[in-house]
């Protein structure tokens, strides 16, 4: 199905929650994950008419989302050199609510923050962003498979610096 066959107002409609929760998961900050889901939905609506329909509607809008995200750090860099882009990110309080023990959620999210990639990426996606493995996967360009186990691998990383206890 081409993109000419979608209704911006149904895609918009069906999406925007999704995209908005993945894009939370990649900014940390509600008000930074706002923008950047207005940013999508805006390029998502000019681009549209040229989907090709290669992969869910879905993993094409976080697509977006992603390289949006990817271009600000990679300006961000560039205006404040030396920093490191990651240690910019501010902690959520969600996660910590989530969790019901902000000790716990916290000492979590500083083992994700020094985890290396792909394993922090994947881990975020699917507990901040709920996709799925399979969208995980569509998003690397990799198999369902691939992204369950790489996130078991991370929970597993994470679990055993915790001494397998949250």
């Amino acid at each position: 199905m081409d993109g000419a066959k979608y209704n911006f107002e149904n895609v918009y409609e069906s999406y925007f929650n999704e995209v908005f929760r993945y894009a939370k998961s990649l900014t940390m900050d509600e008000p930074a994950a706002e923008e950047l889901t207005e940013e999508t939905f805006f390029r998502a609506l000019r681009a549209l008419p040229s989907f090709r329909g290669d992969c869910d509607i879905k993993v094409w809008l976080c697509r977006i989302a992603k390289n949006l995200w990817l271009t600000q750090q990679k300006k961000n860099a560039r205006l404040h050199p030396g920093e490191d882009v990651l240690e910019q990110v501010p902690d959520t309080q969600d996660f910590a609510e989530e969790l019901g023990d902000k000790q716990a959620a916290l000492r979590i999210h500083r083992l994700l923050h020094g985890m290396d990639e792909p394993y922090k990426e994947v881990f975020s996606l699917r507990v901040f962003g709920e996709l799925s493995f399979r969208e995980i996967g569509e998003l690397f360009e990799k198999s369902e498979h691939w992204a369950c186990v790489t996130y078991h691998r991370a929970k597993q990383k994470i679990l055993a610096k915790m001494g397998g206890k949250p």
